[in-house]
């Protein structure tokens, strides 16, 4: 299980390349810079909460998860 500390620093990382793309994304279409540094700022600045709470949410949960019984 992911430490909080390893979780936050998973997220901030995923932030930055997801903000990155979304801010180029936007600017491609709108050729506007403060339009796509605002949309881009504020809608991931959103998800990396919502992706905190995601992965704790998984850590709580066992579904997928293979026991491998421990040799002797």
């Amino acid at each position: 299980m992911d430490t909080h500390k390893r979780t936050i620093m998973k997220s901030i990382t995923w932030r930055i390349i997801a903000t990155t793309t979304t801010i180029l994304s936007v600017y491609i279409l709108t050729k506007n810079w403060s339009i796509s540094l605002t949309s881009g700022l504020f809608a991931n600045a959103l998800k990396a909460v919502f992706y905190y709470i995601h992965e704790r949410a998984w850590n709580k949960t066992n579904f997928g998860v293979v026991s491998i019984p421990i040799e002797k």
